[in-house]
Order: C-alpha cells, then structure tokens, then sequence
C-alpha cells in the first residue's frame, strides 16, 4: 500500500482596529477630586505624522487619556486538498 501525501494549505491574518473613547483626564486631581471632561471620543487636531496628530481637537487632552478599545480579527483561510488519481 503507497501513501500518499496531500498538500493542504492554510493561512491566517490578524487584522487589528485601534478606537480611543471617551477621554479619562481626571481634571481635579489636583484638589482632591474627580471630574472629567465629558468628551466622548478622540479626534485628532491634525493630520498622521504631525504634532497635533496625539491632540484631542474636541478636549486638548492627549490621546493616552482617552480608552483605547482593540478589535482584534483572524481570518483564517483554508484551501483543502487536491486529490489526484
């Protein structure tokens, strides 16, 4: 009896969707207490590459106070195997 060896193939690609909410600054920290801002997203003041790019164009705050929400996506795919006779 021969064996026969089978090619299958399968790859998968981790897609990644970075978000950040609402913004966490706790602006009276320095009195003892707690109150934010109410800003419920972030928005950049400039375009990718640029200083302002990290700035809040709502809030000021920079983008670390504001949640950071991560989507993570696998999409796997699957090529099954051809059998020759």
């Amino acid at each position: 009896m021969k064996k026969r060896q089978v090619a299958v193939k399968t790859s998968s690609t981790v897609i990644r969707n970075v978000r950040y909410g609402e913004c966490q600054k706790n602006h009276a920290a320095n009195i003892g207490g707690y109150a934010v801002d109410g800003c419920r997203e972030f928005m950049a003041s400039a375009g990718e590459g640029t200083s302002g790019a990290l700035t809040c164009a709502a809030c000021g705050c920079h983008r670390n106070f504001h949640r950071r929400e991560v989507q993570t996506e696998v999409v796997c795919e699957y090529s099954p195997p051809h059998h020759q006779n």
